[in-house]
């Protein structure tokens, strides 16, 4: 905990160098309400020390311990069950994709892409949710696969890159910066250390699967889909009502 501590405090510093050099030697202001600013960041670094401490003692071991009793009982339908709901799970209910997609929602009201009333933003925020978190779960479903059947990873990313550019030109204008946005909010807290962890447990339990080469790039993929989903989502939703 104490190296876990310090180690928090270490990766806070250039953010607290840079945030202090510009207040004071740029723009010549002293800091407001120092007491509250150093109570503040004494929180954050004890936050993120348990968070990470946390972390290292749950989801790690917890996502590897999954993957390979899942490895152990051989059944692929029950571990591209889980891939595929740990991905939505989590994603359904991210904050930061609720945020995005009412927001989302409001401004394509003010624009006149939907109708203003409250009934028609809500569905569109709930239908852009519900179409991220299907993406995410269908991404971690994939990255499983991949580490199954040993996939290249660049080659599937690639081509998933190639498709995004290809929707870009069919995709609404009004769909494409909330398209590209959406592969950012996708990977919460939460998310990441579990799917990274089961995807490292995964291919430490298949033999001949490195863990270094084949263990990681399932975020990648929770990242890429949602901006595929999202830009098929913009050219169906006139369909969609």
């Amino acid at each position: 905990m104490a190296k876990t501590l310090l180690d928090s405090a270490r990766d806070l510093l250039p953010i607290v160098l840079v945030v202090g050099f510009f207040q004071l030697v740029v723009l010549g202001q002293p800091l407001p309400n120092l007491a509250d600013i150093l109570v503040g960041l004494t929180l954050v670094i004890l936050g993120l020390t348990l968070f990470v401490y946390g972390l290292e003692l749950a989801l790690f071991p917890l996502g590897e311990s999954l993957a390979r009793a899942f490895a152990r009982k051989g059944s692929l339908f029950w571990l591209l069950s889980f891939a595929f709901l740990l991905g939505f799970g989590t994603t359904v209910a991210e904050p930061a994709l609720i945020a995005v997609s009412e927001e989302a929602a409001e401004v394509a009201a003010e624009a006149g892409v939907i109708a203003r009333d409250m009934a028609a933003q809500e569905r569109y925020a709930d239908q852009l949710r519900l179409t991220v978190a299907l993406s995410v779960g269908v991404a971690i479903l994939l990255g499983v696969l991949r580490i199954l059947l040993g996939w290249p990873l660049h080659r599937l990313i690639i081509s998933g890159y190639l498709i995004v550019m290809v929707l870009t030109v069919f995709a609404p204008a009004d769909i494409i910066g909330i398209a590209y946005d959406s592969g950012g909010v996708t990977t919460s807290t939460i998310t990441v250390p579990l799917v990274t962890a089961l995807g490292v447990g995964l291919a430490t339990s298949l033999e001949g699967r490195n863990p270094l080469l084949d263990g990681f790039g399932l975020i990648a993929f929770a990242s890429l889909l949602p901006i595929i989903f999202v830009l098929c989502f913009g050219i169906l939703r006139p369909w969609l009502g």
